[in-house]
Order: structure tokens, then sequence, then C-alpha cells
């Protein structure tokens, strides 16, 4: 919330956002942000009025724009859907695997609510999804909300702009060719000038080893793709080291982020800590160790300067607002409503593509067709989200094994019924999956 505010800060143009309302169900994490937000703005003539609630429906009415991001089950969830995939031997991400399975299933149910909120309160507000898993929760929510939810990723804007300072280009004259699933999503072209200069980054080993995702995926598998892959798909890719590494850590990445917001939010509660200053050290901390474990089994190193630096989902944001409430046309890499952008995946499956937007909300973009490896782990990966859809609608325990049984990180049904019969043991939000 910080960087959004910090992106609303900088915009001074008629028709900008004038008022945020924050809401939480945590009171004392409410006043700790709001604290931050209060010192972001201090010097800030114009700075947007901030308010706080604990009621939800109250923050939505008079809505123009809903920002949704949740977390159901705190970071204590993420850490034990972590524990729990690792001692069967599968990756916990939180997003990606078993991990982004359990997530999914509980956080479904609460997404839906909050839509059915959101379509009765504030029917003309757009809302812009957060949460994770970013694709699936947007694909949830649409079907209460329609078009009027975009859910949004850095993680593509990220790769495009990297990309482009490699070669030489401005990346904000690059036109990026992105194509998939929310961090399952390739890069195959990058053009400058109507001219793709992709491949000139795939024949250079020199240029493919100077950015984070050169490094991790290494040229050669880069240069048989055709293609530079999401750094999520390293979790695909090599699977077995990912984990391996992950499995060695001290301790996992939900538990480290446990602590670390756990001592943010207890300095918070000293009335004179510098609010602002421990944030911002909160993050950068936080960025700095954003998939170490991938990058010590890649043998990637640290992340460079530029790779910490904000301007991702803030911006994102923030250029979406702009498009929509002024009719300011923008060119957006975004997770929407599928239409017929993937010829393989039908109109309603929710997609992240390059959209067009403008006051009538984003449009996906025709893409070229995905090739055979990226069309199958795409298909498999929208299958076992719509299983996680099914089960979170209907309470069917039989489509919950079954989105962890299809997933290709998961190797086995014997291990996919343990999985749920272990994550049902430590979440109430997985109370819901009731029938057979």
């Amino acid at each position: 919330m910080p960087l959004v505010y910090g992106a609303l800060l900088g915009d001074h143009a008629e028709g900008r956002v004038t008022r945020v309302t924050l809401y939480d169900t945590d009171a004392d994490r409410l006043t700790a942000v709001t604290r931050v937000l209060a010192e972001q703005g201090r010097d800030v003539a114009d700075a947007p009025a901030v308010v706080a609630t604990t009621e939800l429906d109250e923050a939505l009415r008079g809505a123009d724009f809903v920002f949704s991001a949740i977390r159901v089950g705190g970071l204590a969830g993420r850490a034990a859907d972590e524990r729990i995939a690792f001692d069967e031997g599968v990756l916990g991400q939180e997003t990606v695997g078993a991990g982004g399975v359990a997530y999914g299933l509980r956080t479904v149910p609460v997404a839906l609510d909050l839509a059915r909120r959101i379509a009765r309160i504030a029917p003309d507000a757009w809302t812009i999804n957060f949460t994770n898993p970013a694709g699936l929760v947007t694909e949830a929510m649409s079907r209460h909300l329609g078009d009027r939810v975009i859910g949004i990723c850095d993680s593509p804007v990220g790769l495009g702009r990297r990309i482009a300072r490699v070669l030489g280009a401005d990346p904000d004259r690059a036109r990026i060719d992105y194509a998939g699933l929310n961090h399952l999503g390739w890069v195959r072209g990058l053009y400058v000038d109507g001219r793709d200069e992709l491949p000139r980054l795939l024949a250079d080993p020199k240029l493919l080893g100077s950015f984070e995702e050169g490094r991790l995926f290494g040229a050669d598998l880069l240069r048989s793709l055709g293609a530079i892959p999401n750094e999520y798909l390293h979790y695909y890719y090599f699977n077995r080291e990912a984990v391996r590494a992950h499995r060695r850590a001290e301790r996992t990445r939900g538990a480290f982020l446990q602590d670390q917001q756990e001592g943010f939010y207890a300095r918070m509660r000293e009335p004179d800590a510098p609010a602002l200053a421990a944030w911002e050290r909160t993050r950068a901390e936080r960025e700095a160790t954003y998939m170490a474990e991938n990058r010590e089994a890649a043998g990637a190193g640290e992340r460079e300067g530029g790779d910490l630096e904000s301007g991702g989902y803030e911006q994102v944001a923030l250029a979406l607002m702009r498009a929509v409430a002024r009719d300011e046309r923008a060119s957006l890499i975004l997770n929407v409503r599928n239409r017929t952008a993937l010829p393989a995946l039908d109109a309603d499956a929710v997609v992240e593509v390059p959209c067009l937007v403008d006051a009538n909300g984003a449009r996906p973009l025709a893409v070229p067709p995905l090739p055979y490896h990226a069309l199958g782990l795409v298909g498999t990966v929208k299958a076992v989200e719509r299983a996680v859809l099914e089960a979170a609608e209907s309470g069917s325990r039989a489509a919950a094994v079954q989105a962890f049984a299809l997933h290709p990180l998961v190797d086995s049904v014997t291990v996919a019924r343990r999985l749920l019969d272990r994550y049902t043991e430590v979440h109430p939000g997985l109370a819901h999956l009731d029938r057979p």
C-alpha cells in the first residue's frame, strides 16, 4: 500500500485520486500502515486524504477503484503451506505447486464473498486484484464482477524492462510480446520501432548472462526455448533443484516473512518509531531475499540493484487507473478474461497478456499461438485452477484432490490426498471442503 500511495502522491493532474480508504481486519496493522502513509504525504500539499476503517461496507461505499490484497490465513498459513509440502517432497511456494493450490482453496471463497459485496455496494467500481494466486483469484472474482476486475502482477513488466535495458532500448518505448497465465508466461519478442530485438539477445551469451533471468535459466535453455520465461517458471524447469534448495534453507520463505512482519508491527507499537523508515527497511530486506533459494540453486548470485527498485505493481496500477478514469489509452500486461486472445482457452479463462486499456476497461490483444511446450503447461495449470474453483464453490473434496493431483509439480494422487488431509488439519479456512 505505501508503494501505491507513493505513486498517487506523484500524480497532480486533473482527475487524480483525492481520497484513499484503508480497510483491514486487524486494527493494529491498519494503524501502522496509516502512520506510514501519513509520513509519506506529510510534505505534499495535495496529498490524497487517508481514512481507515475496520468495516468493509464502509470502505467500499462510493469507491471508484477497489484494491484487493488479502492473505487468508496470514503468513502463518503460508509457512504451514510450505512446511507441509516440503514434508511430502513437493514445492510449497504460495502461487506454484501444492502451496499455491492450498492457498487458492482457502482464498477463493473469501474472494468470492468480497466480489459479491463489491457488486452490491460499489457496482460501478473497478477492482484491481493484487491477491495471489492472482490469475486464479481474478477469475473467481470475475464470475461476479465480469470485466470490472483486473489482476495485476509486476513480474512481466519487470522482466520486459530488464530485457529492454540489456538491449540498450528505452523500456517505455518497447512493445513486449508476452503470453501465458500469471506466474506462467514467456516473453517471445521485444519490439523497438517495429523490429524484434529478442533474437539479438538470445544470440549473445554475454548479454544473456547480464540479467537475472539469463543467469537463473542459463543461455542454453533460453536459446532452445526461443523465449525468456517468467522467473516463476524456474520452479517448473528446475523443480528438483528448487525443492532441494528450499528444503535445505534454515527456514521457509513464509516463516522468514512472518518473523520479519511481526518485527515491523512490533516496532510500530512504539509511538515514536519512524514508521516510513521502518517500512522501507523491511521492504528492502524482503526484495533483496526474493527467490534467494532459486538463485542459489542456479548459481545466479545476489540480486542486482536495478531489480530492487520500485516501479512495478504501483506504476502499473497508476497507469491502469489513469487509463480508465481519464480515458488515456495505455498498453499494459494484465490478468483479464481471455475472450479470444489465446484460442486454446475458453473466453472466460483469465490469462496474462498485453491489453489495451481505456475508459471501457482492459481488452486483451490477440497474441501469436503458444508453442506446444508452453501450451501444455498453460492448459494443465488452467485445469488445476478450474478444479480449485469447483472445490471452493461446491465444497467438493474430490475436486480439491484433483486440483493437487493434476498439478505438474505434484506427481502422485496418493500425495495429493495426503496433502489435502494435512492442509485441512491446520487450516480452518478449508472447513468448507465437507462434501465427497
